[in-house]
């Protein structure tokens, strides 16, 4: 017997709208922001497109332990997930995009996101966000995953 949340969706309520959870909406979603991630990693004078990482010396220093805090009380993770992994919104860690593009991007984004002035969160508040993205450990490999491993095992 399946999970009766995969035959019928459920609703999430977020900031003041209904927004389907799964489903082809969400599907879209994803797609336009992974492209929307990508075509701004590739963009020319970025440090990624350059082959480069950005230094961490680049953002002010920040609290990881408020920065998870700001996380949650923020609602990150209605989109991004408690881990900063994705949802309906990108994926965020363990390697975010450079304090000044984080910060850019917060103040005034695209798509569904809401922006978050100088009032709603302050600088220190996204370098402490920014901490606590750089913090998060890199996800399992595959191969570490046991239940993957049985799967990959019995085809």
């Amino acid at each position: 017997m399946g999970d009766a949340r995969l035959l019928a969706p459920e609703k999430s309520i977020s900031w003041g709208h209904a927004q389907p959870r799964g489903g082809l909406a969400a599907a879209v979603a994803l797609a336009a922001a992974l492209a929307g991630a990508l075509i701004f990693m590739a963009l020319p004078g970025t440090a990624r497109a350059a082959g480069r990482e950005p230094k961490a010396a680049q953002a002010p220093s920040g609290n990881v332990t408020r920065g998870k805090k700001l996380f949650t009380s923020y609602g990150c993770y209605e989109c991004h997930g408690r881990a900063a992994q994705g949802g309906t919104g990108p994926m965020l860690g363990p390697h975010p995009i450079p304090f000044s593009a984080l910060l850019s991007y917060v103040r005034h984004p695209a798509g569904n996101m809401p922006p978050f002035t100088a009032k709603v969160a302050s600088d220190q508040d996204l370098a402490d966000i920014f901490a606590f993205l750089s913090s998060l450990p890199e996800p399992p490999k595959l191969k570490d995953i046991p239940l993957l491993r049985e799967r990959t095992a019995k085809q």
